[in-house]
């Protein structure tokens, strides 16, 4: 006898879609899949429609999906807050949560504009009046692995932080056993590997390549206008003497 299918990730979204509609049968294998664990049951109304709907069992493992994204996103979220302030400590200009459309490079075979919108984790540029001294980072916080192998397959999203980005990098969480959920070979040799290890030490694994980037699309700036970054210290050493009017002094 075949041994049935343990619920995942696409398993999960298909009950959560089944709980929010109205139960019409999809037919396909992921439904069999569930009904075959007794997560779906199927049913007919008075008028002889068939609907599929949660049974308890069902209701319980969407709740257990529930609890598991949960805190992954807390585990991300602290990531982000952690390289946040590393980039303040830096003395940078911090954004998170960006929504940005960029333009990405034609492909060979077509001269249409290419546009996509990226979501960096963490943006940040340095506190200067010298457009030249920009030099825009992205960090991209992973701390799933199907997260980061759905986010290399493909190569737009990748260029995107690059239009954006004169450096860019992967900071990588590790798993409930506490080893990285992947190595920096994965990763294109076009960005940067920062390890989170389990203490909460960031371990530099390969540094970004820097790309010199001559301005900031302007689509860019409006959407850093329109934004607002995370507030920083009141002042802050900055190791370019000819910046210094751009820091406050500390209080007597």
């Amino acid at each position: 006898m075949t041994s049935l299918v343990l619920p995942g990730k696409t398993h999960a979204r298909r009950l959560r879609e089944v709980y929010r509609s109205a139960g019409w049968p999809c037919q396909d294998s992921v439904e069999v899949e569930l009904l075959a664990q007794g997560l779906l049951e199927r049913l007919r109304d008075a008028g002889g429609a068939e609907r599929v709907r949660l049974t308890d069992t069902g209701i319980a493992f969407l709740a257990q999906a529930f609890g598991r994204n949960k805190q992954a996103l807390s585990v991300h979220d602290a990531l982000v807050h952690r390289i946040a302030q590393t980039m303040q400590r830096d003395g940078r200009i911090v954004w998170t949560s960006l929504s940005l459309r960029v333009r990405l490079p034609a492909l060979p075979d077509d001269n249409k504009a290419r546009w996509k919108v990226c979501k960096p984790d963490v943006f940040s540029i340095r506190s200067t009046s010298v457009a030249g001294y920009l030099e825009p980072i992205v960090h991209e916080i992973k701390v799933n692995r199907s997260d980061l192998l759905g986010d290399l397959k493909p190569s737009d999203k990748r260029d995107s932080y690059l239009a954006v980005g004169g450096q860019c990098w992967y900071v990588l969480g590790c798993d409930a056993k506490g080893r990285a959920i992947a190595q920096a070979d994965e990763v294109p040799p076009e960005c940067g590997v920062l390890l989170a290890d389990s203490g909460g030490r960031l371990e530099l694994v390969r540094a970004a390549p820097k790309r010199p980037l001559a301005d900031l699309p302007f689509a860019l700036w409006m959407a850093l206008a329109k934004a607002t970054p995370l507030p920083g210290p009141a002042w802050s050493v900055v190791e370019d003497p000819a910046q210094a009017l751009l820091c406050e002094p500390p209080c007597a």
